[in-house]
């Protein structure tokens, strides 16, 4: 079981859950714009609620399979839940690698308040807690933004990936960090 972690500013970031997906579909929509220069294209039919929760399902499947822990950062208030970011420790490997790669963003509407810098300190909890040696993320060469996140939380530059992942349409070159959580 994944217990929650309160975060600053009355935001709690906890496992995802079946039912998520309308959410997660207002959320995605809201931030449509702020996210398509980090992300891969989405079709219209991503920003669905149907097709959300079928994301939902299948990040759930994942974290009883072991290979991932998908997260949502929720703000509550007088009419519910609502989800104001993403953090997912995606592709676990167990073995003599016990790694998983870090992937997040936070809502437009909550930058540069250090929710980002919280939320990916809670993934390494849980990445500890999951016996976890090593946690790695890449950023857009131009996210400098991430990258002082991912520098705030300990990790380190390892290097450079040339067209690593195909963001915004285009193959772009990613910065690559880890960190090691035995540190």
């Amino acid at each position: 079981m994944i217990a929650p972690i309160e975060l600053d500013g009355g935001i709690e970031l906890r496992a995802i859950t079946q039912g998520d997906g309308a959410a997660l579909a207002a959320a995605y929509e809201r931030n449509r714009a702020h996210l398509a220069p980090w992300e891969p294209e989405r079709t219209p039919e991503f920003f669905s609620a149907t097709v959300q929760e079928r994301e939902v399902g299948a990040s759930l499947r994942r974290l009883a399979e072991g290979t991932a822990i998908p997260l949502v950062l929720v703000e509550r208030g007088d009419d519910g839940e609502r989800i104001v970011g993403r953090v997912n420790l995606s592709d676990l490997v167990r073995g003599v690698f016990l790694n998983a790669h870090l992937g997040y963003w936070i809502d437009a509407e909550r930058q540069s308040r250090g929710l980002a810098t919280a939320a990916v300190g809670g993934a390494l909890h849980f990445a500890r807690r999951a016996g976890l040696h090593r946690v790695q993320a890449g950023t857009l060469v131009h996210n400098a933004a991430s990258q002082t996140v991912l520098e705030r939380n300990g990790f380190t530059r390892i290097g450079l990936a040339p067209r690593y992942l195909r963001i915004a349409g285009e193959w772009q070159d990613h910065v690559l960090f880890q960190r090691l959580l035995e540190d």
